[in-house]
C-alpha cells in the first residue's frame, strides 16, 4: 500500500480570500487594499469556474503561490449562497489551501443614504424603492453571513477606515517591524478607529487660558500649561508604561498595524501634545512611530469647546 504523503508546512498553503456582503458595503475598496498588500485580486468571478482557477490539489510541491482574493455578490452569474458554501467546505478540505471567506456588511440606512448619495440605482430594486432591494438582498445573503469567517460591518466606516481594518486582518506577514501610528483628534468630529483610544478631557483646557486659545499643542506654552494639571505626570506614566507593555505583546503575536489615538475636545491642544509626547517616549523605546494630527488645523470654537468650566 502505498505511503501518505507528509502534511504540508502551514505556511506553503496557498491563502484563499473569498470577498462577498452587501452591494455598497465596500467590496471594491477591500480588494483594490488587499492588491497593495500583494494578494492577486479578481472581483465578479463565476464561483463554478473556481476549479479552474485555483487547480488541482498538487499537494502544495511546486512551492508557494500568491495568495489570491476572490470578489463576487449578488451581481455575479450563477451566485447561489447555498452553492457558494458547499464549495467553500470542499475546497476547505484541500491540505494545499486556506480559504477564508470575509463578509462585508452595512446598516439598510446607511447603504439608502450611499445609494442616494451616488445616484446608482439598487440591482435588486428595479421600479421598487432601494430600501425593498436592499432587504431583499440581505435576505438572499443571510446564509452567506452566518457562514463567514470574517465580518466587518462597515456603517460607521470611511474609505480609510475599511482600508486599516483590512490591512490589519489580511496583511501579509514579512518580517518587517510592526507599524505604528500615535494619532490626533476631536471627540466633537467623531471618533477614528485606532486598537487604543484614550480620553484626555480630564486634563484643564488650554481653549480657556487667554494667549493659548489660538495656539495648539505643538506650542511649548500650551505643553508647558497641559504639564502643570495635577494629574498631568501620573496618569501619562501610566499610560506610557501601559503601551511599552502591550506593543511588544502586540508584535509577538504578528500584529502588522497598531494605531493608538489621544482624544480631547476639539483635538487641537490636550490630544495632541499627548500624543506627540508618548511618539517621543517610543522613539525612545526602539520603535518609529508615525504621528498624526487629524484636527489640528480645525478652527478654535467654542460652541466645539463647550461652556468654561472654572
Amino acid at each position: 500500500m502505498a505511503s501518505e504523503s507528509p502534511p504540508l508546512p502551514a505556511d506553503s498553503r496557498q491563502r484563499i480570500l473569498l470577498v462577498t456582503g452587501m452591494l455598497g458595503a465596500g467590496k471594491t475598496t477591500a480588494l483594490r487594499e488587499l492588491e497593495d498588500l500583494g494578494w492577486e485580486a479578481i472581483d465578479n468571478f463565476p464561483i463554478r469556474l473556481l476549479d479552474r482557477l485555483i487547480g488541482a490539489d498538487d499537494d502544495g510541491r511546486d512551492g508557494i503561490k500568491a495568495p489570491l482574493a476572490i470578489g463576487f455578490d449578488s451581481r455575479t452569474r450563477g451566485f447561489d449562497p447555498a452553492y457558494i458554501i458547499l464549495r467553500v467546505k470542499q475546497l476547505s478540505e484541500r491540505d494545499d489551501l486556506i480559504v477564508t471567506t470575509m463578509f462585508l456588511d452595512c446598516s439598510a440606512q446607511e447603504l439608502e443614504r450611499r445609494y442616494n448619495e451616488t445616484r446608482r440605482r439598487h440591482p435588486l430594486a428595479s421600479g421598487i424603492p432601494a430600501a425593498d432591494g436592499i432587504a431583499a438582498e440581505r435576505e438572499l445573503l443571510a446564509p452567506l453571513r452566518r457562514w463567514a469567517d470574517v465580518v466587518i460591518n462597515t456603517t460607521a466606516f470611511s474609505t480609510n477606515d475599511l482600508q486599516q481594518a483590512i490591512r490589519e486582518q489580511f496583511g501579509i506577514h514579512t518580517g518587517e517591524a510592526m507599524t505604528v501610528t500615535v494619532s490626533s483628534f476631536g471627540f466633537s468630529r467623531g471618533v477614528p478607529v485606532a486598537d487604543l483610544v484614550f480620553d484626555m478631557r480630564y486634563l484643564d483646557n488650554p481653549h480657556w487660558v487667554s494667549g493659548l486659545r489660538e495656539l495648539t499643542g505643538l506650542d511649548s506654552a500650551v505643553g508647558a500649561h497641559i504639564r502643570t494639571d495635577p494629574a498631568f505626570d501620573s496618569t501619562f506614566t501610566r499610560i506610557r508604561d501601559l503601551l511599552l507593555e502591550l506593543l511588544p505583546r502586540y508584535a509577538a503575536q504578528g500584529k502588522s498595524y497598531v494605531n493608538i489615538a489621544f482624544g480631547c475636545t476639539g483635538g487641537r491642544h490636550r490630544s495632541v501634545f499627548v500624543a506627540e509626547e508618548i511618539a517621543k517616549t517610543l522613539r525612545e523605546a526602539g520603535f518609529s512611530p508615525t504621528v498624526r494630527h487629524r484636527n489640528l488645523g480645525s478652527r478654535a470654537a467654542e460652541l466645539i469647546e463647550g461652556p468654561h468650566q472654572p
